[in-house]
């Protein structure tokens, strides 16, 4: 519950927009989360919808949110999100070592979104973790509804961390790192023994996460993501292909 804001020399609803700034800021209000609505903020603030639709005017006009009619307030990408035809996803299409520089990437921030996720989680963020990864274990046949099940464990963790910019970068990047969750689901989920792996990964990605186990967190993130990479490594080096066409991206034999 957020605390009723004093008036001091600055405005009220200056007072009230820099409250949501930082709440968005500590990652409370994460990226596309719809913000309460006036009447609620009215409330939980007490302050007049009039002075909290000042307030949230000020952020709109900064960028901070976006107002849909009918819809209401969101908080917008910090960082934008790439459209799928930007100049990297055609890099992904056409150039398959950019699918292993992506994985690269991952290792990397996602190591480190565990480390953090494992510190900084709270409850209400290891309940989304855990709603995550159920529905991760149940994941349906059908790829890139499974790929979006993955993505998703792992962007619960990335929330968790409570980083904003890590966050928004993730979030820019979104469409080019569900990329390569579809090439491992594609490639790898269909092979029993690398499911198996995979699943034993997350899991233990979600036990050390959830048990607030970082050091432990940030070695199984890593691990799995240098695990998908490799084991996709030598699935292209066994089928022996020039490249293999997966949701709107190539791996070829120059990532050899």
């Amino acid at each position: 519950m957020v605390q009723p804001i004093v008036s001091g020399p600055e405005s009220l609803s200056s007072a009230i927009a820099r409250r949501l700034e930082q709440m968005i800021l500590d990652g409370t209000l994460l990226p596309r989360q719809k913000i309460p609505s006036e009447r609620q903020l009215s409330t939980r603030m007490g302050a007049s919808r009039t002075i909290v639709r000042e307030a949230l005017k000020e952020l709109r006009g900064r960028g901070l949110i976006e107002t849909r009619h009918g819809q209401g307030s969101v908080v917008a990408g910090l960082v934008p999100v790439a459209p799928a035809d930007d100049p990297l996803s055609g890099l992904c299409r056409e150039h398959g070592r950019t699918l292993f520089d992506l994985l690269e990437v991952r290792e990397l921030l996602e190591g480190q979104a565990a480390w953090l996720a494992a510190s900084r989680g709270s409850e209400r963020d290891f309940h989304r973790i855990t709603h995550a990864f159920q529905a991760l274990t149940q994941a349906p046949s059908d790829a890139m509804a499974a790929a979006r099940l993955d993505h998703r464990f792992h962007q619960a963790i990335c929330e968790a961390s409570h980083n904003p910019v890590l966050v928004h970068t993730l979030q820019g990047l979104m469409q080019q790192m569900l990329n390569t969750v579809l090439a491992s689901v594609t490639h790898l989920y269909h092979r029993a023994p690398c499911k198996e792996e995979i699943d034993r990964h997350h899991r233990r990605i979600y036990l050390a996460v959830t048990g607030r186990r970082a050091e432990r967190a940030r070695n199984a993130a890593t691990a799995h993501i240098r695990h998908i990479r490799e084991r996709l490594l030598e699935v292209q080096w066994q089928e022996r292909q020039p490249e293999y066409t997966g949701h709107g991206g190539r791996l070829s034999r120059e990532a050899e």
